[in-house]
């Protein structure tokens, strides 16, 4: 049986909310979390463990492709959607599951219903008000729709579209960040003929330029026809095909998935009541410890500014509720997080492009080292990935690093590390690494940066 009043009450339960509610409860806090919809929240159940399933399914495809080329003979492989899909839902429902333990463990209570603010700050769900000593908003973000048009039917988002029933025969996908890119990747390789449009000039246009190039290279390996500066639009949604136009061509495909932008969800928490304040974005506003303009409320994750990363809202739930608890708590640095994009070639970067680093006036110092360039990168078949390390000269400062290929998701955390235990690319340079591994392309391209890369 709920409780009417708790210390904490955490409003989302995906990686931002359990989070902060699991660690409220290790606090010694009675604590609740509010969800709408499932366990887990959208990461969890529509967007990053469906994609990352999805993704693996066609990494193994792609493996078994290349098979020949280390002496192994496949036959004929099939492609079984529908199988691809109950192992998607499986995962999700094991690790959902999963959550759902970890709240009763830490005797959590669920509340099921859609949350708002009253204007004492306290929750409302339904026709029931929550006293609350601390609410942490987590809620997450929503799809957003090109101007023009809107969802429904085979125009789809990002969450759908990693759902679909069916593999289709032709896929559009606008918008080629790490989400766009991500889908068309999966979706080519399990066999779709995919179009990836994106209005600006590269594709992961958050990346630096040199990443963008090989992974836009990549992709077009994979058949994926890529369509850079170039807008979508005249989109027409019929009952088995979506028509539109893009610059003064026209064509049709099965689905029309828009990967362009998210936005805060907040339309239900009634903020205004609670006094709760927005910045010109809509995102709330926070300081460096997630307090809201009213006393008690913290926000986290999307609906705060900074990247929309699933472990960003993590590492923010449990400063939130760090802070009311009393615990001296730690501004994160932005910048530092790791960026992920799970498409093939894979990409991991943090911190500053070599271009940012420029126009910040930094005496800047670059190493490059294709992976190629290690054993490993032999070995392993992968010669193409990069490694690209963005340093300060003067000092030696880690200010950036930027790695494409495979495993690069991995291989960027021992970047991150180094910079937040204050190291340089010098020190990267030389700390002994395994060989061979494609970590050494890591060490070599800070050697590179340093001065004296030895394998190049």
């Amino acid at each position: 049986m709920t409780e009417s009043s708790y210390d904490c009450v955490v409003i989302g339960s995906g990686p931002g909310g359990y989070v902060a509610a699991i660690r409220a409860a290790q606090l010694g806090k009675k604590t609740a979390v509010v969800e709408k919809d499932k366990i887990g929240g959208r990461c969890l159940n529509y967007a990053c463990i469906p994609a990352k399933s999805v993704l693996r399914s066609a990494d193994i495809l792609s493996e078994i492709s290349e098979a020949q080329d280390y002496g192994l003979r496949v036959g004929s492989v099939e492609v079984d959607f529908q199988a691809v899909q109950e192992r998607r839902q499986k995962i999700v429902s094991t690790l959902t599951s999963g959550v759902s333990g970890l709240f009763s463990k830490n005797k959590i209570d669920v509340i099921e219903g859609e949350a708002s603010l009253t204007g004492s700050a306290d929750v409302q769900v339904g026709d029931r008000q929550i006293q609350a000593e601390t609410v942490i908003l987590a809620t997450g973000s929503v799809k957003r729709p090109l101007p023009g048009t809107q969802f429904g039917g085979r125009v789809i988002g990002t969450e759908e579209a990693w759902a679909i029933g069916e593999l289709p025969a032709r896929l559009a996908v606008v918008g080629a960040g790490a989400s766009g890119a991500e889908i068309a990747s999966g979706f080519a390789r399990l066999g779709s003929e995919v179009l990836l449009f994106e209005a600006l000039g590269q594709v992961l246009p958050t990346e630096d330029a040199d990443i963008s190039r090989l992974v836009e290279r990549g992709l077009k390996k994979q058949g994926i026809q890529v369509f850079t500066s170039t807008l979508v639009g005249d989109v027409k949604d019929a009952a088995s095909a979506v028509s539109f136009t893009y610059g003064s061509e026209s064509t049709e495909v099965d689905y029309l998935v828009i990967a362009a932008g998210r936005g805060p969800d907040v339309e239900a928490l009634n903020l205004t009541a609670a006094g709760v304040e927005l910045d010109e974005r809509g995102l709330i506003k926070v300081d460096c410890a997630l307090r809201t303009s009213t006393k008690g409320v913290y926000a986290i994750g999307d609906l705060v500014a900074g990247p929309a990363l699933a472990h960003k809202a993590s590492d923010e739930g449990i400063i939130a509720a760090e802070d009311s608890a009393g615990l001296s708590t730690h501004p994160l640095s932005y910048l530092d997080i790791p960026r992920a994009t799970f498409c093939t070639p894979n990409v991991g970067s943090f911190g500053l492009t070599e271009a940012q680093a420029r126009e910040q006036g930094y005496d800047v110092v670059v190493g490059k080292v294709p992976y190629g360039a290690v054993g490993g990168g032999t070995v392993y078949g992968d010669r193409t990935g990069l490694v690209k390390v963005i340093g300060e000269s003067k000092y030696g400062e880690l200010i950036g690093g930027h790695i494409v290929g495979s495993r690069a998701t991995e291989l960027i955390q021992e970047l991150v590390n180094v910079r937040a235990l204050e190291g340089g690319y010098t020190e990267v340079a030389r700390i002994i690494h395994g060989h061979p591994t494609l970590s050494e392309a890591v060490m070599e391209a800070a050697r590179a940066a340093d001065g004296w890369l030895i394998h190049g």
